[in-house]
């Protein structure tokens, strides 16, 4: 008889051992109930990028000299600059540029150092395509300003908070 109370005791010590469980875990439940959305539906919704965001890179043709300093700095010599010598004028004509973002680890070094500020960095980061060599921008496609997340009105720009 003894046996079969401290049975039923300690099963009961046990049921409620587990809706105390059970208890808890609908509560934590609840708690997220109240709480928004982590996840943001990415193409109707953006987040505003920090003002130091180093996105694609913007290249103003009339400034750049061609003086390659870009290139010196570059951890990867990457962007490639196509010049000829002017003799009558001894000066560079420079024909092309192009850098390839597939390649770019974005470091800034390039805009830093341009002695001319022919080169700057834009908040634009969307640069997936299906083909790795749409990526290599040429001087025309380098001089497109991207529209900004916030003056793009198809979008909702949501802001994060920073603690």
């Amino acid at each position: 008889m003894l046996t079969m109370i401290n049975r039923f005791i300690n099963y009961s010590h046990q049921s409620i051992r587990a809706a105390r469980y059970i208890g808890q875990s609908f509560m934590i439940t609840l708690s997220h109930a109240n709480r928004l959305p982590v996840t943001i539906q990415y193409p109707y919704e953006k987040l505003i990028t920090s003002e130091r965001l180093r996105g694609r890179i913007h290249f103003e043709f009339d400034k750049c000299i061609a003086c390659e300093v870009c290139v010196r700095v570059c951890p990867i010599n990457l962007p490639v600059v196509d010049w000829k010598l002017e003799s009558e004028i001894r000066k560079k004509r420079l024909f092309n540029y192009s850098i390839d973002f597939g390649i770019c680890i974005f470091c800034g070094n390039c805009v830093e150092y341009c002695p001319t500020n022919c080169l700057s960095m834009t908040e634009e980061y969307e640069l997936s395509t299906y083909d790795r060599h749409e990526l290599n921008y040429n001087q025309i496609a380098l001089a497109r300003l991207p529209m900004r997340v916030i003056d793009d009105y198809t979008i909702r720009t949501i802001l994060t908070s920073t603690n």
